[in-house]
């Protein structure tokens, strides 16, 4: 006995038919001859045990079952059309990769991305944030911002912020532990630590002191704190248990805001910073990226 589950392919035939009004007319519009359309609805019949067209000198009329099916499929095809479109719109979306530490991404990029996203809703950002970023990128096409000196990357880079430092800290911490009025007070204060490689590569107390002249006796380190992520630095800085490096650009909001207050003066390394690097090979996309961090930076 032949089954009667429906083949569903002929759901478009019979909608392009209906549409259409003869066989011969469908079967041009599907790319296919008129017996094979014709053989697909002979089929269809059969498996339903009804009439749906009736063959007529020129073209066919729909049977009231056949009328009953075509008001059925034609709103199948039609939202199957709908949801074709929509998954090849997100899969056509552009999507630019940008590559970035931690805490750039944390403390400048997101809290600034609303302003990208009202000026391009369409395109697509992810962002491949690691403890570190490279000079290497995993394609062409991303960009990145890296943390460095100008002699580690290609010579179109562009230095978007560079790095200034001051000690910060809460207003909390300094009614609690007395305040820090010169850079002696900050060597006794407890103070906290970015881990990194020796030597550093960024501003660490170690070499802030040396700029200043100033030794920090080692007992005065006892209560310290040391994090392997600059956020988390942050975060425990607003959360009182110390004063940190804070680099301008990336503390701003906070010391704008009153949350944290700069205790110290401030030093910059002239060559170093966080630096953006363009794709190798640009697109629409990147180049949109691009120009938006340098105009967030004030770079013309």
């Amino acid at each position: 006995m032949e089954s009667r589950r429906v083949d569903l392919g002929w759901m478009r035939i019979f909608a392009v038919i209906g549409k259409a009004g003869s066989l011969s007319a469908a079967a041009s519009a599907l790319g296919l001859t008129q017996p094979a359309v014709s053989y697909q609805i002979r089929r269809l019949e059969k498996q339903l045990g009804v009439r749906l067209l009736k063959r007529q000198h020129r073209g066919v009329q729909l049977t009231p079952e056949g009328q009953r099916l075509l008001d059925i499929v034609t709103r199948s095809v039609t939202e199957i059309d709908q949801l074709a479109r929509s998954f090849r719109n997100e899969t056509d979306r552009p999507t630019i990769r940008l590559h970035t530490d931690y805490a750039f991404s944390a403390l400048w990029l997101i809290p600034r991305m609303h302003a990208f996203r009202a000026l391009h809703p369409n395109v697509d950002i992810q962002i491949v944030a690691t403890q570190r970023t490279s000079a290497d990128r995993a394609d062409d096409g991303d960009v990145a911002v890296v943390f460095g000196t100008r002699r580690e990357f290609e010579c179109h880079s562009v230095r978007l912020l560079p790095e200034r430092v001051m000690p910060v800290c809460t207003q909390g911490f300094l009614d609690r532990h007395g305040a820090i009025s010169t850079p002696a007070d900050l060597a006794r204060a407890r103070l906290i630590h970015l881990d990194a490689t020796e030597p550093s590569p960024w501003f660490d107390w170690r070499r802030y002191f040396a700029e200043l002249g100033v030794s920090r006796n080692p007992n005065a380190g006892q209560g310290d704190l040391s994090f392997n992520t600059y956020s988390l630095v942050v975060q425990a800085a607003v959360g009182e248990q110390g004063v940190a490096i804070g680099w301008m650009g990336l503390v701003d909001a906070l010391l704008g805001s009153g949350m944290l207050k700069t205790v110290g003066p401030m030093l910059e390394a002239p060559d170093r910073g966080y630096w953006l690097l363009p794709p190798r090979k640009s697109d629409v996309q990147s180049d949109l990226l691009v120009t938006w961090l340098k105009a967030e930076a004030g770079i013309s």
